[in-house]
């Protein structure tokens, strides 16, 4: 068996997989990027697992992370989120979502596209880390303040520096697999 970073839950073929394939690896697709966050956000509180086990729900019930459809909500639509038992139901969340719609199709227009704004944070290449242990990883940095407060300026909700850097993690802004992990790239 391959050695994983310790925070996987080995026993459960969803969570083997979202390490394996996605996090730590850069994405640059507009709509991932700006799915990814509302889950981050989405998880405040909560564990990865619990966000990671219903995010097919969240895809159907936030039309696939569209953010132009997003924007149109109506007050019916958001009630029926705040009944819908498949995504997580804290109504400042979901219409974070909504508010998040809004800045990033801001965002999108000011800088071309929401891929160029937030990996500029990064200078538009990953930064690549050698911790020996999950404990050694941070749980915010300088980078994931001012990512936060820029986001904040900007209209974005639940874009806190903790959740700032969870977001980075994800997305492959910067690689925190540890070294005995396969998916180091000093393992590769």
């Amino acid at each position: 068996m391959d050695n994983r970073c310790n925070w996987v839950i080995l026993k459960e073929p969803l969570y083997i997989e979202y390490h394996d394939k996605e996090w730590g690896v850069p994405v640059f697709d507009d709509r991932l990027l700006f799915e990814m966050l509302c889950l981050e956000g989405a998880q405040a509180g909560l564990s990865w697992w619990t966000i990671l086990q219903k995010r097919d729900n969240y895809r159907k019930a936030f039309d696939n992370f569209e953010a132009d459809k997003i924007v149109q909500y109506t007050d019916e639509k958001l009630q029926s989120l705040k009944e819908n038992t498949g995504i997580v139901r804290n109504k400042l969340k979901i219409q974070s979502v909504v508010t998040n719609a809004k800045a990033f199709l801001k965002i999108q227009q000011e800088y071309g596209s929401f891929s160029n704004y937030i990996w500029s944070f990064v200078d538009n290449k990953p930064i690549i880390n050698y911790w020996e242990t999950v404990q050694d990883v941070p749980t915010t940095t300088e980078i994931s303040d001012k990512m936060s407060k820029k986001l904040k300026k900007d209209g974005f909700k639940f874009v806190g520096s903790t959740i700032c850097y969870s977001y980075m993690q994800a997305i492959g802004m910067v690689n925190d697999h540890t070294l005995n992990c396969f998916c180091h790239p000093s393992n590769k």
